[in-house]
């Protein structure tokens, strides 16, 4: 007899366009579930799930509810949502995507990895590690793997690689046997109100680790410095360019192409141990951490170094990490998701270290009015090492508009505390002829934000009739 899970449940998802719950989506239906969802505008993600017959409807209307029993939701779905209001006046349970992924791994052995920054570039590592070794985990990522085409995939082993969103608090309730905390930021202030709650959340998160796993974190960063010191259990082992860290980088050769490094060994109980030649395709010390994190849990749960090796240096990145969209008149162009000062610090750092003297511009979409207003000054830092920034509007990502919000204020605050050149623009039209008219050889033009500055730039690319004919 084949039983089926679940065989009578229809699983609506509202905001079912989101990188995290598409991919939530899609291992559902390749588990066996039936799965449907709406958005509010059609995107990739969407694009993908339709090809694979999910049922998706364009726009939130009561009736697209008509023959579902269980309702999942985004963090950014609000409580206005038609489709919310009326999952809840006919009692059908509501889940959030953080608590129904929690149901659907509950049964699994998980790698979690969390973090303000890095999470899904360190995801796809070691996803990209287990796949190289033939070891068949079950991944659901916040950014499309170049090398699954996809934000996740059922595996058919028992194990599963997850990033874990900490926005909501929602990563509490994933049972966890590795886990990965890469840093701690101030981020998500608006659900956890005070930054100390945040760092309450996380020291929760790696105490949940059971005595027969281990969590990983990053001893570079400050917070996680901190945040140990406070542990009530030494259950974890640290990474890092720190010479205290477990797993200790040596670097030995950076360039725009790849990173190669060594690794140091210190493990109590353990000879000390030194691993070389370790190269990953990526640019920056913070993907070289990312890596580092991703050889320790690979190491730990017994994947031979060769293996490690090969999942590293055949990487094929992930969609919206330092990508580059084209090229013309030997002006290079990237999409980056970098949406907070720390993200662009180290993206512009990173790619000044290995470009001293090219032109580098910084095209910037601030996202959530929110995020701006906490962070205004450090945004306003954080572009010391460009030469250049082209300032877009905010990308509300479903805030109200703040009419008290001046991009022109904010442009000069800028200006005078990253001493660039600051040039604002209004749309994707007002960024092609800035790249038509200013542009001459030999500039790096960096893409930064969260939003619609992706879109913006690939559609440049495509237009092209400019591009072809000088």
């Amino acid at each position: 007899m084949n039983i089926k899970l679940a065989s009578n449940e229809v699983i609506h998802f509202i905001g079912i366009g989101g990188i995290g719950m598409s991919g939530l989506a899609l291992v559902m239906k390749n588990m066996g579930f039936k799965v449907q969802g709406s958005d509010v505008n059609f995107n990739q993600s969407i694009g993908r799930l339709k090809k694979l017959g999910i049922n998706i409807f364009i726009g939130h209307k009561y009736k697209n509810l008509k023959n579902s029993t269980v309702v999942v939701i985004s963090s950014a779905i609000k409580s206005n949502n038609l489709e919310l209001k009326f999952a809840k006046k006919n009692k059908l349970p509501i889940y959030k995507r953080g608590d129904m992924l929690a149901h659907i791994v509950s049964l699994k052995k998980n790698i979690v990895i969390t973090g303000s920054h890095g999470k899904t570039t360190t995801t796809s590592l070691i996803s990209s590690i287990l796949y190289a070794s033939k070891f068949d985990a079950t991944v659901i990522n916040g950014g499309v793997i170049n090398q699954f085409q996809n934000s996740a995939k059922l595996g058919k082993s028992e194990w599963s690689v997850l990033e874990s969103d900490e926005s909501d608090g929602s990563f509490l309730k994933i049972p966890i046997t590795y886990s990965v905390v890469t840093n701690i930021d101030k981020e998500h202030l608006d659900f956890y109100k005070k930054f100390s709650n945040l760092l309450k959340s996380f020291k929760k998160f790696i105490e949940k680790t059971p005595p027969f796993g281990k969590s990983f974190i990053c001893l570079d960063d400050i917070n996680n410095q901190g945040l140990i010191k406070k542990l009530s259990i030494k259950n974890f082992q640290t990474y890092g360019f720190n010479k205290k860290s477990n797993f200790s980088i040596i670097l030995k050769k950076k360039n725009f192409n790849f990173s190669k490094f060594d690794l140091k060994i210190k493990i109590l109980g353990k000879k000390n141990e030194l691993l070389k030649n370790f190269q990953i395709p990526l640019l920056g010390d913070h993907n070289i951490k990312n890596a580092t994190a991703a050889i320790a849990i690979a190491l730990t749960i017994g994947i031979d170094i060769a293996h490690i090796k090969n999942g590293l240096k055949n990487f094929l990145g992930v969609q919206r990490r330092f990508n580059k969209i084209f090229s013309h008149r030997k002006n290079d162009f990237y999409d980056d998701y970098a949406h907070h000062p720390t993200e662009i610090n180290e993206v512009l750092r990173s790619v000044r270290s290995v470009n001293k003297n090219r032109k580098i511009i910084s095209v910037f979409q601030p996202h959530r009015y929110s995020r701006l207003n906490l962070l205004k000054n450090e945004f306003s830092k954080s572009f010391r090492l460009a030469d250049e920034v082209v300032l877009c509007p905010v990308y509300s990502a479903g805030e109200k508009i703040d009419k008290s919000y001046d991009n022109y204020l904010f442009g000069n605050l800028i200006a005078k505390n990253s001493k660039v050149r600051l040039i604002i623009i209004n749309s994707e039209n007002d960024l092609f002829n800035y790249f038509k008219q200013n542009l001459f050889s030999n500039e790096l033009v960096i893409c930064m934000g969260a939003g619609s500055i992706s879109s913006w730039i690939k559609i440049i690319a495509k237009k092209n009739e400019y591009f072809k004919k000088s």
